[in-house]
This record gives C-alpha cells, sequence and structure tokens, in this order.
C-alpha cells in the first residue's frame, strides 16, 4: 500500500483523505460494523441481525447477534457497542442499551441512517484499561512495526505468533501483520494470515507484483495502462476521488465571482481525464458521483475559452497578472495532483489569467487564521477527497465542513430527501467557490493465484473471502487482463434515487 502508516483506531481517522481509505481497508479485517451493504443496494447483517424504526425515522433499534466474542475470546456485550459508536455518531444521534438490542434516537429524522452505519469509521470495539482495541472480525494484528497501530493481538496466541516482516532496505517501509481470527462469528476465514507492507511507492508496487512478491498492489492510474498491457489482473471501483479546485477568502471582494468564473470557463477537463490520465479518470462537474447521489448527471460545467477572456477583460488589470499572480498551492499529496495543478495552470494562462504554483504553507496553530502582509492573495487550493460515506447527506455534510464551504443553513445537508440536497449542491457550484475537475476510481493490481476477489464497487475489499492457489498452480480459468473488466458491472445505486 502507498500509504506510510496507517491508525487502527475510528476515532482518528479524518474524512475525505486518502489515509482514512487506507486505515477502513485494514479496519475492516479487524473490526465489524452493525450492517454491511452489498453490491446490489441490499444492507446484509453482521453485529445486528434485526433493525426498525418508528415512523418518523427518528428512533432506530438494533438487535444484536448473540454469542459474538472478541479475538481475545471475550463476549461481545451491547455496552461494548454503545461505548465504541456514541463517540463516532454526530451530536445529534445518541445510543444506548435497550435490553439485548441498541437504540440510536436523533433529533431529525434520519432515514439514511443504515448507509451511515454500513460505511466509514461505524466498526465496533472494545477500548482495552491501556488503550488498545479489541475487535470481532476475520483477522486481529500479530505484530506490527508501527506501535501506534493501537489494536492489541489476543493474549492466548501472542507466544505463539511470528514477528512481522522486516522493513525493506530503504527503511521507509513497515509492515503489519495480520492473522486468522479463530474466534469470529462469521467463520475462520480462508487465509491463515495477511502481511501488509507500508509505503511502497507506486512503480515498486508493480514490480513486486510482477515478481510474485505480492498478491494484492494499489495501482496509480498511470501504471493501470502499462500493467494492462502486460498481461496483468486489473480491477477498478467506482469513481471514489474527487480532484478540485477551492478558492479561499483573500480575494478581493468586488472581482472575486468574476475571477472565480474566468478560471471556471478556461478548464479543459475532458483533457485532463483523457490525455493528462491516459482516460483512467472521468471529467467531474458535480460534488458527488452520479453512483452516490443519484443525480450528479444534472450537472454540467463548461468549458468556453472566448467567454472566459471577455470576463477576464473585465477584471482589474492588475489582478492575476505578472506582479500579483493567483497562486495555486497543492494541498493533495503525490505527483498527479501536481500535474493536475499545471494543467490547470496552462488552462487559465489561455485567458490571459496567470496561475504560479507554490508550495504548501507551513500549517498554522489550530484557531490562527489571522492574515499577515505576507500572505499572498488571492488564493487557490487543489484539493483531493476520497469518498468514504454511503450516504450521500453525511458525504456533502463532511465536504462542506471540512472544505470550509461556508455556514450550514438549518435542514440544507442534515435532510436526506434528494431534491433538497441537489438544492444544496446546486448552490454551493453555482458560486464557484469550489470547482470539480476529475474523478478517480482506485485501481487494484492482482496475483494469478488470488480467487473470490469480490470487493465493494465503491472500494471496500472483502479480504476473508479470498484465498490462494498454491505457488506455481496454473489454472485455465485465470482471466487475462482482457477479461478482468476494469469498471464494475453496474449496480443499482447504494444511495438516493434521482
Amino acid at each position: 500500500m502507498r500509504a506510510a502508516s496507517v491508525s487502527l483506531d475510528p476515532r482518528e481517522w479524518k474524512a475525505g483523505t486518502p489515509d482514512f481509505a487506507a486505515a477502513e481497508k485494514l479496519g475492516a479485517l479487524v473490526f465489524d460494523r452493525l450492517i454491511a451493504l452489498d453490491n446490489y443496494g441490499r444492507f446484509q447483517p453482521q453485529l445486528a441481525t434485526e433493525w426498525s424504526h418508528d415512523a418518523a425515522f427518528k428512533r432506530w433499534q438494533f438487535a444484536l447477534r448473540p454469542g459474538v466474542k472478541f479475538s481475545n475470546g471475550s463476549a461481545l456485550t451491547v455496552a461494548d457497542v454503545v461505548a465504541a459508536l456514541q463517540p463516532l455518531l454526530p451530536g445529534t444521534q445518541q445510543i444506548q442499551v435497550s435490553g439485548n438490542s441498541v437504540v440510536i434516537q436523533s433529533n431529525a429524522p434520519v432515514p439514511d441512517l443504515l448507509e451511515e452505519l454500513a460505511s466509514g469509521r461505524y466498526f465496533v470495539y472494545r477500548v482495552q484499561p491501556d488503550g488498545t482495541l479489541l475487535g470481532t472480525g476475520p483477522f486481529f494484528v500479530s505484530d506490527s512495526k508501527e506501535s501506534s497501530n493501537r489494536v492489541e493481538k489476543p493474549a492466548a496466541v501472542a507466544e505463539q505468533t511470528p514477528t512481522a516482516a522486516s522493513p525493506h532496505s530503504e527503511g521507509k517501509v513497515t509492515h503489519l501483520h495480520f492473522r486468522a481470527n479463530e474466534e469470529t462469528w462469521s467463520g475462520r476465514p480462508f487465509l491463515d494470515a495477511i502481511d501488509v507492507s507500508l509505503g511502497v511507492p507506486s512503480l515498486r508496487q508493480l514490480f513486486d507484483l510482477q515478481l510474485g512478491k505480492a498478491d494484492l498492489v494499489e495501482l496509480s492510474p498511470d501504471l493501470v495502462r502499462r500493467a494492462m498491457q502486460e498481461n496483468l489482473r486489473v480491477w477498478a471501483s467506482t469513481p471514489v476521488t474527487l480532484y478540485g479546485l477551492r478558492f479561499d477568502e483573500a480575494q478581493p471582494a468586488p472581482a472575486a465571482a468574476k475571477l472565480r468564473e474566468a478560471v471556471s470557463l478556461s478548464l479543459d477537463r475532458q483533457t485532463m481525464a483523457n490525455v493528462l490520465l491516459q482516460k483512467q479518470a472521468e471529467p467531474a462537474a458535480a460534488l458527488l458521483p452520479q453512483w452516490l447521489s443519484g443525480y450528479a448527471f444534472l450537472f454540467t460545467m463548461e468549458t468556453n475559452i472566448d467567454r472566459a477572456k471577455e470576463i477576464r477583460a473585465t477584471l482589474p488589470a492588475n489582478l492575476a497578472t505578472g506582479k500579483e499572480p493567483l497562486r495555486l498551492t497543492v494541498d493533495a499529496p503525490g505527483d498527479l495532483a501536481k500535474l493536475l495543478g499545471e494543467r490547470v495552470a496552462v488552462n487559465a494562462r489561455q485567458t490571459s489569467i496567470l496561475v504560479q504554483m507554490v508550495n504548501r504553507p507551513a500549517l498554522r496553530a489550530p484557531g490562527n487564521t489571522t492574515a499577515t502582509s505576507s500572505d499572498p492573495a488571492p488564493g487557490l487550493h487543489l484539493f483531493a477527497w476520497r469518498f468514504t460515506a454511503l450516504s450521500p447527506r453525511v458525504e456533502l455534510e463532511s465536504f462542506v465542513t471540512a472544505l470550509d464551504l461556508g455556514e450550514l443553513p438549518e435542514g440544507a445537508v442534515t435532510s436526506s430527501d434528494p431534491e433538497q440536497l441537489y438544492a444544496r449542491e446546486k448552490k454551493l457550484l453555482e458560486n464557484r467557490r469550489v470547482l470539480p475537475l476529475v474523478a478517480l476510481p482506485e485501481y487494484v493490481g492482482l496475483g494469478p493465484n488470488v480467487r473470490d476477489w469480490m470487493p465493494a464497487r465503491w472500494g471496500e475489499w472483502h479480504l476473508a473471502d479470498v484465498w490462494l492457489d498454491a505457488p506455481g498452480t496454473s489454472r485455465p480459468d485465470t482471466p487475462s487482463a482482457s477479461e478482468t473488466p476494469l469498471h464494475p458491472t453496474s449496480a443499482p445505486s447504494p444511495g438516493v434515487k434521482p
């Protein structure tokens, strides 16, 4: 995996970040949720076997599965569920014990609570006295070079577990070692163990897959075509990462709206997706993808160089020119974000708007937003947002809050009604403070011995279902690169419908 480190404590995950997605994939090995969602939009029981709600969708009750044990053999209780979920739930929702069930009470209707609980960080765990976490999932962490993973190995097997693999010679790659949990309620996984290497560069991952040193790797978009040409198995999720631009509030007020409009009209998203990213991305006109919201097709992003030039001619002569360029900070990590930033600068230059890429500034102390005379203005930021919630309401609310896109009017995002969600997103896009660019899937390269690879189309891996052929075994039904679909088959959206 590319992530240099992960925390397996859901309370520490930050919405929208690539680290959240990496931690969620590995967290699913150790923890379970109350419910899950399959690729056909059907909710499946996990730790909860039954659920119900009142007519107003404000009170939800979940009956727990009996006989569930943590990886150390201790029994899961309703108190464990309450203690785990309460810190993760928003302040408008409270959870409490009711017999062998838990009840979630909300101040407002939450008809999409099941989507909320089936995704993101809503895992159930037990916090040990020393701060480590226990899970009920199909695996447990048996040893790790990262002492901060905060997941405890069961004492009953600790003395039998091997030491995790040593880092690579560069000293930058660490490992997590997972062992099969014999106590899991869902049945022992097929695999005995999973070894995860962290901090592996993209090209190194591809080489490891080719040489048989890895069974599963994360492929960067620029390596997908190469992997396919070399007859490797490649899988792609739905678009799960949005790259976009965000204007800060340092712009001169009279010219801010026109400047944003001119920049928006100058952007060539089709070229970014088809040429720069080699058709491994989709042009994005909406904040939420179609598979999640159900209404993204209603948005369009126009490219009109002539109109952008006309608007530019009405702006102050010293705005976004040589002396005072529009400074673009690339907040997203990786070379891909830098390439997109350079393309934004090229597009803007065609309309006589000078965009200068600058290094990401040092983070200020929390709450310190005082501008200084050295602060450049106006400001433009290129960001990446990784979708992690299966509720469009939750995702949009997290997006607006994390990117500081303004105050949330009461009921603007708290409603799960698709018409209200659409109206809220439309308003955000109309003021052009945030400009979507492209949406990218996640790509995974698979070794020839990997069987029953059946992940969720939104990127969640189901490694408990995977098994491996013995090394060197040749199977006639092994799909070649040309037989492996790059895009999963269509299925009903887990979110709202248009």
